[in-house]
């Protein structure tokens, strides 16, 4: 079962910030899966790599088109993915330590983040900035 649904609410109508969501929901779901499916911590942690991964690659290119078209929101939005990456990096230096586990609550937070900053700062950067 998906622990996020990709539907016509999350699309915002740019190709590449699209393709990239609908990745990253992807991945997520595949963190849930593994999780799930009682996965052991290599085969967790090699998802929640890639998750981080993908992030960081997916927020440098909202960044790049933010600098480009000069958005007038642009520190706030660096902002909020800064603070992303930072708990989520923590998460996963505690994890790696075995300290923390996975669990349900961390999913729902990766989901909740991700669809408020679709919805809300991404459906206004890409309101801002030409489709592509």
């Amino acid at each position: 079962m998906s622990m996020m649904e990709w539907n016509d609410n999350l699309v915002l109508g740019h190709s590449r910030i699209d393709a990239d969501h609908k990745r990253l929901v992807g991945l997520i779901n595949q963190l849930s899966d593994a999780m799930a499916g009682g996965k052991g911590k290599n085969v967790c942690g090699h998802v929640l790599d890639e998750l981080i991964a993908y992030t960081r690659t997916h927020f440098a290119m909202e960044e790049q088109l933010m600098a480009t078209h000069r958005y007038a929101r642009a520190l706030d939005h660096k902002t909020e993915h800064a603070k992303l990456v930072e708990e989520v990096l923590d998460f996963k230096s505690k994890y790696d330590a075995g300290t923390v586990t996975l669990s349900v609550s961390l999913l729902r937070f990766l989901v909740e983040w991700l669809t408020h900053h679709i919805l809300e700062s991404d459906k206004d950067l890409a309101q801002a900035i030409p489709p592509g």
